[in-house]
């Protein structure tokens, strides 16, 4: 790749600015007002993924019906017809971390040779698991293995006349949900994570999705093909953290309506999100290192106070016997449920539940991926290829493996033999119905609960400031002197469309705009496999012992 100094080719430099010329909206004239939207922000991609966010949040509370039925006739239509699309782009992405993890490519390093990582291992792990899983993981922790033992994927084991689940289906039931949190998910984030992360830090090109489509489509990669691709990353980015925060709003509101009486209504949870959101507007103010880092260590250590409660106080020899046996069932079914896309001609069932959660799944996790990807870039300058895929493949994967041994496992345990009744009530409310099975008294009980909200609370808090910082990294305009006001701006935006879909919309638009997030998996799982193909095309050009030859930088990198 041939070398150039200076910024990328086809958008002339800036002109310097004159002394006087104001850098603020106060005594702004129209041409420096421009200035300064063209200095801070990518005009294209801010205007445009505004108005569409603007745009899907009016529908949703004055159109619900109607849109909640195209996005679900969409999200099916994707789900039966291209749903083997998302399997065969997962599949493809497990292949392309684990080979990247074993190839002479894992010692290149997100950075210059001689660069070393930002973050220390505790902290950037902290990073990586909170962000990546957070939220979603505590809400399903408990509620998706019930789902799968009462409407499992085979046949054979569906509940008999009397309701009452079989009891071989709780080891399958484990390790879906193991396959649905594991691997997969997190081979998505590497896909584009490890892109950007290479080609911003080692090629200095923008950290933007488009920058790693350059080796495939060249200049074209800064124009309007780029925008489009930023704009999918947008709003994927908003609409899927709205989704994830309206849940942890609706968990940590049924919490304290369990622990405290609290009624459960929308006035309340507005006050939460309006309070939390603030929260997390306090922690974009004091930076990454300072506000992310901080909390996300806070929380791996509640979270983890939390599993080995929950694990000494509850069925404690059930809890490993279904967790080893849940594991073994996931590692034996990985590769055929891998590439399973069953025909409703041939196994009714299993199609209808494919379609339904590891069609959602995959369609989920990739419309997450701009997201998470874009923050593990971030935070991850420094590492090498190898501990990129070891940190974010495996590392989370055991702590998935541990939280849904223990509290799936318990829950498993107690509506099974205790005849906890967890697949009668609403998600939010199975966790905490489960620590009441716990042979604890209620004020143990409730202190474990109260222990549960603040950890989704923490988990909401860091979700939406790296959020923030996402999505003001791919509007900006690589601005390197970036306005924290803007990132302010983002993390009240994010508050603002979660509290308007949960309160205003209802149930209903916020299920509505999760299927429109879950549609645009689509386009971005074919940008995904295009950004895979250009990393390995710019891996193919890196000397074999990296740091012997000078470091090549791409046509467009910053000085």
């Amino acid at each position: 790749m041939p070398t150039i100094h200076g910024t990328r080719p086809g958008r002339p430099q800036r002109p310097a600015r004159p002394p006087g010329h104001p850098r603020s909206w106060e005594g702004a004239t129209i041409s420096s007002l421009r200035d300064y939207i063209r200095e801070h922000t990518n005009p294209t991609v801010f205007a445009v993924s505004g108005i569409v966010i603007v745009a899907f949040v009016v529908m949703g509370v004055v159109a619900t019906e109607p849109l909640l039925n195209a996005a679900t006739a969409t999200r099916d239509w994707i789900g039966e017809k291209l749903g083997w699309i998302y399997v065969l782009a997962t599949t493809f992405f497990l292949g392309l971390a684990l080979f990247l993890l074993f190839s002479r490519f894992g010692s290149i390093r997100l950075g210059p040779d001689d660069s070393r990582p930002e973050f220390g291992t505790v902290a950037w792990f902290a990073m990586l698991f909170t962000t990546g899983m957070g939220i979603g993981l505590v809400f399903w922790g408990v509620s998706e293995p019930v789902h799968h033992l009462h409407w499992p994927r085979r046949a054979e084991y569906l509940p008999g006349p009397d309701g009452a689940p079989v009891p071989e289906a709780a080891g399958e039931a484990m390790a879906l949900s193991l396959f649905h949190w594991s691997f997969h998910p997190w081979a998505v984030y590497i896909a584009l994570g490890l892109s950007l992360g290479y080609f911003a830090f080692r090629k200095g090109l923008p950290m933007r999705p488009a920058s790693a489509l350059y080796p495939l489509m060249g200049d074209r990669a800064f124009g309007w093909p780029g925008h489009i691709v930023d704009i999918l990353a947008v709003f994927g980015t908003i609409f899927g953290l709205a989704t994830s925060l309206g849940l942890g709003t609706l968990q940590i509101n049924g919490g304290l309506n369990h622990v405290f009486g609290i009624p459960s209504n929308s006035f309340v949870q507005s006050v939460l999100i309006v309070v939390i959101t603030l929260i997390a507007l306090l922690s974009v103010v004091a930076g990454i290192d300072k506000g992310i880092r901080r909390l996300s260590v806070i929380n791996l250590w509640l979270a983890f106070l939390l599993l080995v409660v929950v694990f000494l106080l509850g069925p404690k020899l059930w809890t490993i016997s279904i967790t080893t046996t849940g594991l073994g069932q996931y590692l034996a079914g990985l590769v055929p449920w891998s590439l399973a896309f069953p025909s409703p001609l041939v196994d009714p069932q299993a199609a209808e539940w494919t379609t339904a959660w590891s069609i959602f799944y995959w369609g989920w996790w990739i419309s997450w991926a701009p997201f998470v990807g874009i923050f593990l870039a971030r935070v991850s300058y420094g590492r090498t290829i190898r501990e990129f895929v070891v940190g974010a493949l495996f590392a989370p994967v055991v702590v998935s493996v541990l939280w849904f041994g223990v509290f799936g496992g318990a829950s498993l345990y107690y509506d099974m033999f205790r005849d906890a009744g967890l697949n009668e009530l609403a998600e939010e409310d199975r966790a905490f119905r489960m620590i009441d099975m716990l042979p604890v008294g209620a004020a143990v009980g409730a202190v474990i609960s109260v222990l549960l909200i603040i950890v989704v609370s923490v988990f909401f808090v860091t979700s939406s400031d790296s959020g923030s910082l996402v999505v003001d990294t791919l509007t900006n305009g690589q601005d390197p002197r970036p306005v924290k006001s803007q990132r302010a701006f983002w993390a009240l935006s994010e508050g603002a469309v979660t509290l308007v879909l949960l309160v205003l919309g209802g149930a209903e638009a916020l299920s509505a705009l999760q299927a429109a997030a879950v549609v645009t998996g689509l386009p971005f799982a074919v940008i995904l496999l295009l950004m895979s193909w250009g990393l390995l095309k710019a891996l193919k050009d890196e000397p074999r012992s990296p740091g012997r030859a000078e470091r090549e930088r791409m046509p467009g990198a910053r000085p």
